[in-house]
C-alpha cells in the first residue's frame, strides 16, 4: 500500500492447494492475538489504532478517526465504509503545496486502522477472513509494515502485502514485499493469481512467515513464496524483525495503480470477519 508504481507480476502460476493450511495452523500453533469482532461499536481500542488525514500515494480519501460512519463493528464483522462526501480536513494550512495539508475539504472519506504501538509480530500465521467490495477505483487491503516505520523510511521498514485487491482488476488478487536490499535499492516481488471474483464473499488472506521465507495464501491456493535466500535481490534481514497489521481500504485516481474511481460504487464496505496470528 506504500507505493505509487505499476508492478509487473507473473501471468502465469502453478498453484500449490494445501487444503489443511488452516487446520495445521490451528492444530500445530498457538493463536497469539485474535479479533473476532464480536462486539458493537469502534474497533477494540487495546488492540487498534488509527491513521488520520490524506496518508499517502495521493490518494484521493481522507481517513478519519473513531467515526462510526467510516468504521465500526456490527453483526460480527468489522466495516471500513469509503464514503463520497465532504468532510474537514483537519490538517490543512492555506498556501501548503503538501498533499496532506493543501486541500481544505476531502471529497470521500474512509479508515485505516492498525496494530501499531499496541501488537507486533516476527514470523508466524498472520490471516484475516474479509469479503472486499467491488468496483472501478476500490482499493482494500490487508498488510504489514516493520516496527521500526517512522524511526527508518518506507521501504527500508519493509512491507509485507498479505492483500490488496483492486477493483479494476476483479479477478485477481495481489500479494507482494517491498524492501531496500542490500546494495540500498528499492525492490518488490509479488505475484497476482487470477482466483475468479474475490467480492463474491469472504475469503481468507494468510501468510506464513519463518526466518527463511514468506507463503502467501488465497484459501487454500498457495500462489507466491518470497524465499529470502533464493530471490535475486537479497533482502538482508528486512523480514527478519517485528511487523504490524494494517486495515484499510483506499481509492484510487487518474494515473494511479488502482485507476479513477467511479462514485456510482459508493459508499463501499469492506467486511471483516476475523484477524488471526497463529505462533
Amino acid at each position: 500500500m506504500m507505493k505509487n508504481v505499476f508492478f509487473t507480476y507473473g501471468l502465469f502460476l502453478l498453484p500449490v492447494l494445501i487444503n489443511t493450511q488452516q487446520t495445521f495452523a490451528q492444530n500445530h500453533r498457538k493463536l497469539v492475538f485474535a479479533d473476532e469482532f464480536n462486539y458493537k461499536g469502534l474497533p477494540d481500542s487495546t488492540k487498534w489504532a488509527y491513521e488520520e488525514g490524506f496518508v499517502r500515494n495521493q490518494e484521493p480519501q481522507y481517513y478519519t478517526k473513531q467515526r462510526l460512519e467510516n468504521c465500526r463493528v456490527e453483526n460480527g464483522c468489522l466495516v471500513i465504509e469509503t464514503r463520497k462526501e465532504n468532510y474537514p480536513n483537519a490538517a490543512y494550512k492555506k498556501g501548503s503545496d503538501k498533499a496532506d495539508q493543501k486541500e481544505p475539504i476531502a471529497y470521500y472519506t474512509s479508515a485505516s486502522i492498525n496494530t501499531k504501538g499496541k501488537e507486533s509480530w516476527k514470523y508466524g500465521r498472520i490471516e484475516v477472513r474479509a469479503k472486499v467490495p467491488g468496483g472501478l477505483g476500490i482499493w482494500p487491503a490487508f498488510w504489514m509494515l516493520g516496527y521500526d516505520r517512522g524511526a527508518v523510511k518506507w521501504p527500508q521498514c519493509g512491507e509485507i502485502d498479505i492483500m490488496e485487491f483492486l477493483g479494476r482488476d476483479s479477478t485477481r488478487i495481489y500479494g507482494t514485499v517491498h524492501y531496500l536490499d542490500t546494495a540500498g535499492k528499492s525492490r518488490d516481488k509479488g505475484e497476482a493469481p487470477v482466483v475468479g471474483n474475490p467480492a463474491d464473499g469472504f475469503h481468507i488472506y494468510a501468510i506464513e512467515w519463518d526466518d527463511q521465507s514468506i507463503s502467501f495464501y488465497y484459501d487454500s491456493l498457495k500462489y507466491f513464496v518470497f524465499d529470502f535466500k533464493k530471490t535475486e535481490h537479497n533482502p538482508g534481514a528486512v523480514f527478519q524483525k517485528d511487523f504490524y497489521v494494517l486495515l484499510n481500504m483506499a481509492l484510487g485516481h487518474e494515473g494511479s495503480w488502482a485507476g479513477p474511481v467511479d462514485d456510482k460504487i459508493l459508499p463501499a464496505k469492506y467486511y471483516i470477519d476475523y484477524v488471526r496470528v497463529y505462533q
